[in-house]
């Protein structure tokens, strides 16, 4: 004899083809999964990316490159340390990162930020910047070319900033040389 609980009137929906309804769960967890790793990436944290640039222009006649501006990074959403300067030489303006050292991330640039400090990431979206490139690594000495037509009166500060997440790792308020 049947119960009203067995009817299958009464059951839910869910329960009904319950096989059916693990494999949908278990699709979409690894669909969350692999789009939680793309978004975070979480092995970069545990990877460093060295670089070791040399210093690139100097003076065409010999003479080194006129330090324009420098500041030391101070640490902000990341641990961010090391130093920043612009140099001009025969025309050719480049900010060098030296020293440098900041947690690796997806997604992370370099700018030029216009404002005399950047201590948020709200100062950087506001201010305006200009974008010099990604980082090209996360450890040691790296070159970044100035565009010619950028006003450094205007851009007083460089931010390590990562662009997936709108956050800002460090910053350096840059000072005349």
């Amino acid at each position: 004899m049947k119960t009203t609980s067995d009817s299958p009137m009464t059951k839910s929906p869910l329960m009904m083809g319950g096989g059916k309804l693990k494999w949908i769960v278990a699709a979409a967890a690894v669909a969350s999964l692999a789009v939680g790793w793309y978004m975070f990436r979480p092995e970069l944290l545990f990877i460093n990316q060295k670089v070791n640039e040399a210093f690139p222009i100097a003076a065409a006649d010999g003479s080194t490159a006129e330090l324009i501006a420098m500041g030391r990074f101070k640490s902000l959403a990341h641990e961010t340390n090391g130093a920043a300067s612009i140099h001009h030489a025969d025309g050719k303006r480049v900010l060098r990162l030296t020293e440098f050292e900041t947690s690796n991330g997806p997604d992370v640039h370099v700018y030029l930020v216009a404002a005399a400090d950047a201590t948020d990431n709200e100062t950087v979206t506001k201010a305006g910047f200009i974008d010099l490139g990604s980082l090209k690594g996360n450890v040691g000495d790296q070159n970044y070319d100035i565009p010619a037509d950028v006003d450094l009166d205007k851009y007083k500060a460089v931010t390590i900033w990562c662009a997936r997440f709108s956050v800002n790792f460090g910053t350096a308020p840059l000072n005349a040389g």
